[in-house]
């Protein structure tokens, strides 16, 4: 059977069985997944119903990966783009509308001509419309006040936030690992 590329992703673990990211979500793709396990750096939890061959072996493919060594978080989290629409959960600060990342850019809300910072302090999430609305001008001077004001979030606040959001492609062997509060069935 060929498989491709970009099918059969492995969900990748912590040591302590927690995915390493949720948003985006920890996968590696399933030739460095069995690249993993021949170096013994993994522990194969779960698998899939495909094979790949190679002269002398047949191996089933991981589809649930957990790292032999734990990997800590650092509380730290690193001031990106993508991590301040996490932090607003996609949500313009203006009109609090949710978007898709790809509709989204980010605001200062003290604009950097009257001497805003880049900063977690002074950045929001903003669809086109409202940043475009708001352009230079204050806060004050549009008579628009955030429902939350911008902060620094930690990557334990980032990690919560994303399990909010599932991906498109999740494997039934991966559902016991990303969603620790849902109800069990009888």
């Amino acid at each position: 059977m060929t498989i491709k590329d970009n099918s059969c992703p492995a969900l990748v673990l912590n040591a302590d069985f927690q995915p390493l990211s949720y948003f985006p979500l920890s996968t590696w793709s399933w030739q460095n997944a069995i690249k993993a396990v021949f170096l013994d750096r993994v522990n194969v939890i779960s698998e899939y119903n495909e094979f790949v061959n190679s002269p002398s072996k047949s191996i089933k493919l991981p589809s649930v990966i957990s790292l032999k060594d734990f990997i800590p978080l650092p509380s730290k989290a690193a001031f990106t783009r993508f991590n301040v629409f996490l932090r607003d959960k996609f949500t313009c600060q203006y009109c609090l509308n949710i978007y898709k990342a790809e509709e989204l850019t980010f605001d200062h809300v003290v604009p950097k001509s009257r001497g805003g910072k880049t900063t977690w302090e002074n950045v929001v999430t903003s669809c086109r419309t409202c940043n475009t609305r708001k352009g230079s001008k204050s806060l004050l001077n549009l008579n628009i006040k955030l429902a939350v004001a911008p902060r620094v979030p930690n990557n334990y606040e980032l990690k919560d936030i994303g399990r909010q959001f599932p991906p498109n492609f999740l494997h039934e062997s991966w559902n016991d690992f990303l969603y620790w509060d849902s109800e069990l069935e009888p």
